[in-house]
């Protein structure tokens, strides 16, 4: 069908989708019809390839973001950026995070919420954060990575991914309902228990999905932490509500009450417009759950609603951030809006 494709995987059809998946004008157009105007674009998790040879991911995610820099510079007023990286091979996910920030210009990269059997406290992605945070790494053989002593000073999208599909999982759309909210709790804590937050203090995450169940388990989390510091504190001793805060989230929950709940744990200036747009568990009217809550403020409802640089910098109090999900995309801001300048 025309302004249609199937995206395959093992040889059979993992999704149809739709032209505005690939067609920067159709994404435009959609956009004007819903009042956005500036998508932060980057690629479907599916297609983060970690379980192929690094090489050839190398290779894939320079096409990928080769594109995405194509598409920011025919439209620099309506997206930005974010890259793909080879994770399963952190030398050259340093190098190809290093030419995405400083040759193609994106201001930060998604990654998924685990690299094949590796958790993201895993040691071998350390050179990954030094590099973004400018905190100095020594080489060693084992990370095979120079010592990084610069800051690319860029965010880190954390988007679930690799769901268990069969056995339990394999009916009710659960991977999509229960599995990528289980993904993203394991993203964070792994973070939290793994020290990463405590040694590099200066990363920018942001935890697609409301931050899956993290935010509304945390108590029996902490409680974990608190109880059986044996299993819990063996690589961090801090307690993890210390890191409340200072992770960020969209907003991306569809019930008043979680997003309330989210906001409170959260806080107030870390919690931003997310969509799923262009697929299906997408709020198709970006900010309506934000602006129907009768129990946020203006001045609230508008920090939830702001467009946060992903290197760090606070826009004016009109724009927005929204993270979206599609082949290559990820965020917006209403018409009324001026456009960021990067």
């Amino acid at each position: 069908m025309e302004g249609e494709a199937k995206m395959m995987k093992d040889g059979k059809v993992f999704r149809v989708i739709q032209e505005n998946c690939w067609d920067a004008e159709a994404r435009i157009r959609d956009m004007d019809k819903h009042g956005v105007t500036v998508q932060a674009l980057s690629t479907v998790p599916v297609m983060f390839s970690y379980w192929a040879k690094p090489q050839d991911t190398l290779d894939l995610c320079g096409i990928l973001n080769d594109d995405l820099a194509a598409t920011v510079q025919r439209y620099p007023k309506r997206f930005v950026g974010l890259g793909t990286l080879p994770m399963q091979a952190p030398e050259l996910a340093v190098q190809e995070m290093r030419r995405c920030v400083k040759e193609l210009g994106f201001p930060g990269v998604q990654i998924g919420s685990h690299i094949n059997d590796w958790d993201l406290n895993a040691p071998e992605l350390l050179p990954v954060y030094a590099l973004v945070a400018g905190e100095t790494f020594i080489h060693t053989e084992r990370l095979r990575c120079p010592q990084a002593a610069e800051e690319l000073n860029c965010a880190i999208f954390v988007h679930p991914w690799d769901m268990q599909t069969d056995g339990r999982m394999a009916k009710y759309w659960l991977p999509w309902l229960v599995g990528m909210p289980s993904e993203t709790t394991m993203a964070v804590c792994s973070m939290i228990f793994g020290g990463i937050f405590e040694r590099f203090p200066k990363l920018k995450v942001c935890f697609a999905h409301g931050g899956g169940a993290f935010p509304y388990t945390v108590g029996r989390i902490e409680h974990g932490f608190n109880v059986r510091p044996d299993l819990c504190a063996t690589d961090n001793k801090i307690n993890p509500r210390k890191y409340l805060g200072s992770i960020y989230t969209d907003s991306l929950v569809h019930d008043p009450l979680a997003l309330k709940l989210l906001v409170d744990v959260i806080g107030q200036d870390k919690v931003m417009l997310g969509t799923d747009y262009p697929f299906p568990l997408g709020e198709l009217e970006p900010g309506t759950l934000i602006e129907s809550m009768s129990g946020f403020d203006s001045t609230l409802k508008v920090t939830c609603l702001l467009i946060i640089h992903l290197k760090g910098a606070v826009y004016d109090s009109g724009e927005r951030l929204l993270i979206s999900d599609l082949n290559t995309n990820k965020s917006g801001a209403p018409a009324e809006a001026p456009p960021p300048k990067f």
